[in-house]
């Protein structure tokens, strides 16, 4: 969770720092909105021609200030211009720049194939099952949007959503944000796996080790009772010419009984254990209405 959190102020720093080296857009420039009629931006250029005219501005920049205004004014007061700069932003009219489908859609498939091989690349291996999932989502979402604004007539963008920025900026926007995300999705999903396969190898290891205890007592009480059978707890032996009977204790089928169930508990509370972490980490258990219980 730090990793995320640094990873989110680092690409906020990053982008807010990018952003202001970008400088302000036509529509901050003279304090209008997308959605401002022609007459508002008349009011608001006159209003800002007046207070920038270099031989009212002392500043050093004036000239270039006021240029800038009126190269805004210009732009947003032609609806042909107006929709090129929001789409394609300063470069699209400097280069004169129009929509077309074949250059688009070339543009977007070089864009997404390469960052589509970077996240598969990136998000290989078992830990980074689902953060694959949440970024190829994340960028399944981006590339909606950016088709959806770039491609409609109209400015699909609600009014009140960031209402200065253009369509270009908000596709740029998403663009620089993206790789915090994938790295963000990357983090969150190695700290929220479960390693089933290596859980459920535990718990039939255990499983493994209590029947094979199981097995060897069964085997002595059996070898036990065969010898209790046979001659009780004295056996006679030969020591040269003379029998001799031996007082060694043997193992009664009292005592193999009570050495398993003693074996029984050690070896069950590892499986206890194994089962227990199995349960929390992957959910296993089935939550009833009377409880949780363990699917038989």
């Amino acid at each position: 969770m730090y990793a995320v959190g640094f990873l989110g102020l680092l690409a906020a720093v990053k982008t807010g720092y990018e952003m202001d080296a970008r400088g302000p857009n036509h529509y901050q420039r003279l304090g209008v909105t997308r959605s401002s009629n022609p007459l508002a931006i008349k009011r608001a250029y006159k209003k800002l021609s007046l207070q920038l005219h270099p031989d009212k501005n002392p500043s050093p920049d004036a000239t270039d200030q006021f240029d800038a205004v009126k190269q805004a004014y210009d732009v947003l007061m032609d609806m042909e211009l107006r929709d090129v700069y929001d789409k394609f932003g300063k470069e699209g009219i400097a280069n004169n720049k129009r929509y077309d489908e074949t250059q688009f859609l070339l543009e977007l498939g070089i864009f997404y194939v390469s960052y589509g091989m970077m996240v598969f690349l990136l998000t290989m291996g078992k830990k980074s099952g689902e953060a694959r999932n949440w970024t190829f989502t994340g960028l399944l979402v981006m590339l909606v949007i950016e088709v959806t604004v770039i491609t409609s007539l109209k400015n699909p963008i609600p009014p009140w959503l960031a209402p200065q920025m253009t369509q270009h900026e908000i596709v740029w926007l998403l663009h620089s944000l993206f790789p915090a995300f994938m790295n963000g999705c990357r983090s969150l999903g190695a700290y929220l796996y479960v390693d089933l396969d290596g859980q459920t190898r535990k718990l039939l290891l255990a499983l493994q080790e209590q029947n094979k205890d199981m097995l060897l007592v069964l085997r002595d009480i059996q070898i036990g009772v065969q010898n209790f059978s046979h001659g009780g707890s004295n056996q006679r032996v030969m020591t040269g010419d003379t029998p001799v009977t031996s007082t060694m204790p043997q193992a009664t089928p009292t005592g193999k009984l009570k050495d398993l169930q003693q074996r029984l508990q050690s070896s069950n509370t590892n499986v206890a254990k194994a089962a227990q972490q199995l349960k929390s980490d992957v959910g296993l258990f089935q939550n009833t209405g009377e409880g949780t219980h363990f699917p038989d």
